[in-house]
C-alpha cells in the first residue's frame, strides 16, 4: 500500500527534483529499470539521496519489468519494495521470497507523474501536495 504519490524518476538529477519540494513522496524507477540499469544503481542511487536529504520522508519502488532475475537480485542488494509483472510464471516463488525478507512485491505500477514527461516538472509541487495520502 502506497501512502505518498509517486514520482517516477529516470536518474539522479530526477530524484533531487522530486525530493527538493520537501514532500514525502514515493521514488519509482522508470518501467523496467531493474531489468537494464539493474539493482546496485537503484540501491546506490537510494543510498546516496537518502544522504543528501536526511529530513524529506520517502520510499522508493524499483520497477523489475518481467525479469523475475531483476527481482530477485533486487532483493539480494537490498531492496524491499518491487514491481514485478503478474503474468510471470516465477511471482509466486519471488513474492513468497520477498515476504520472507519483509519486503513488498507489486504486480503493477502505480499512479506516478513522469518527470521525464514535457511539463512534469511544473506540476510536480502540487502534485505532491494534492495527491498526498491518496493513493493506495
Amino acid at each position: 500500500m502506497m501512502l505518498h504519490p509517486a514520482v517516477t524518476i529516470h536518474g539522479q538529477e530526477e530524484a533531487r527534483r522530486a525530493l527538493a519540494p520537501g514532500l514525502p513522496v514515493v521514488l519509482l524507477s522508470a518501467p523496467g529499470a531493474g531489468a537494464w540499469a539493474g539493482a546496485l544503481w537503484w540501491r546506490r542511487l537510494i543510498d546516496l539521496l537518502h544522504v543528501e536529504f536526511p529530513g524529506v520522508s520517502f520510499a522508493d519502488l524499483l520497477d523489475c519489468g518481467d525479469s523475475p532475475g531483476a527481482a530477485l537480485a533486487a532483493l539480494r542488494t537490498g531492496c524491499r519494495a518491487l514491481v514485478l509483472a503478474r503474468a510471470v510464471p516465477a511471482w509466486p516463488a519471488v513474492d513468497a521470497l520477498a515476504r520472507t525478507l519483509g519486503a513488498e512485491l507489486q504486480a503493477l505500477r502505480p499512479e506516478s507523474l513522469d518527470l521525464a514527461m514535457p511539463g512534469a516538472e511544473r506540476r510536480l509541487a502540487s502534485w505532491l501536495r494534492d495527491t498526498h495520502g491518496q493513493l493506495e
